[in-house]
């Protein structure tokens, strides 16, 4: 399904899922966010979608650029097969769906809000034009592209040398932002142990197994939410 206002059109779910609803408020960048991109003169509309709604669906036509302004954002592949896998977990300042902009007609993957998310929808011309005519937004972009770069091929390496445990330890760390200059949390976004073990590359027995290792040796706490302590770093530093 499409919807369109003020002369502009965005992705929406087509089946599976509930349809965002626009919204005016101010963007991040607006309000001197750290970290936000700036947004000022560039023709975008903000949807509000509920926890659990599709963004997108694999297979949906790509028109449009995302960038999360508040919230957390799954990326997800489902195999002919039937199989899914868990991508991405994409959270504020972060864009995706630019695919389009080389050409991908299709998207390639599903984007869920995993909590509630407010998300910037910029049409595929408004996109290409501002990255033309805007170097700082254009820089802030590549940036963003040469990072997702890095993360895919450090994201390979671990799948083909590294163990479950490790690997666990590694998406941990990288859902509570370490090492970020701006990110004094360690709580991770609210995420199961399924969606861990997709995203892992292993089943949830493992994980859960994992999981109750790395609290009884203090790397992780449990209270409500799940809090990354600095220590789970030795697991990937030992041998």
């Amino acid at each position: 399904m499409r919807t369109r206002v003020n002369g502009a059109t965005h992705d929406v779910a087509e089946r599976g899922g509930r349809r965002g609803t626009m919204t005016k408020k101010k963007l991040a960048s607006e309000t001197g966010t750290a970290g936000a991109v700036d947004f000022t003169g560039v023709q975008a509309n903000l949807v509000d979608y509920p926890p659990g709604a599709a963004i997108f669906l694999q297979g949906n036509e790509a028109t449009s650029v995302m960038y999360v302004e508040e919230g957390t954002v799954r990326l997800s592949v489902l195999s002919q097969g039937g199989k899914e896998a868990v991508i991405a977990m994409l959270e504020r300042t972060h864009f995706f769906g630019e695919g389009c902009l080389v050409g991908q007609p299709y998207r390639m993957a599903t984007a869920t809000a995993v909590g509630r998310c407010t998300i910037v929808v910029v049409e595929k011309a408004e996109m290409v034009r501002q990255l033309h005519a805007r170097p700082v937004f254009a820089e802030h972009f590549l940036r963003h592209m040469l990072t997702r770069n890095i993360r895919i091929e450090e994201d390979l390496i671990d799948q083909l040398f590294n163990s479950s445990e490790k690997r666990l330890a590694r998406t941990l760390l990288l859902l509570a932002r370490y090492g970020e200059p701006e990110a004094s949390r360690r709580v991770l976004p609210k995420v199961s142990q399924e969606t861990l073990a997709e995203m892992v590359g292993t089943t949830r027995s493992r994980v859960n197994f994992f999981m109750n290792k790395f609290r009884k040796l203090g790397f992780i706490e449990y209270n409500g939410n799940v809090k990354v302590n600095d220590s789970l770093l030795g697991v990937l530093l030992r041998d």
